[in-house]
């Protein structure tokens, strides 16, 4: 069995980041994408929205209304940067022994 390391705070953010970029808006469907749990899937998009990079709007349909998340013009930008510093850094750095 082989036990991968744990995800850094960055990566999960330019996770939840990419897949609402891709169409995934509601918390659920975020949390799935992403492969969280629901409390870190939570502060992620909460934390996220107070930074102005998600914009979270409530949906009235049926019987119930709807949280959905949006990405932002900054969020984007954020979303390229770090997509350009990754392939500027080719993620497969060498391992040290």
């Amino acid at each position: 069995m082989v036990l991968s390391r744990r995800r850094s705070r960055l990566e999960l953010v330019l996770g939840v980041l990419r897949a609402v970029r891709d169409g995934v808006d509601r918390p659920t469907r975020v949390m799935y994408a992403v492969n969280l749990s629901w409390r870190p899937t939570q502060g992620i998009l909460g934390g996220l929205v107070e930074r102005g990079l998600l914009e979270r709007f409530m949906v009235e349909g049926g019987k119930r209304s709807r949280v959905k998340y949006g990405l932002t013009e900054k969020g984007l930008g954020v979303l390229r940067y770090f997509e350009g510093a990754e392939a500027l850094l080719d993620t497969e750095l060498p391992t040290q022994n």
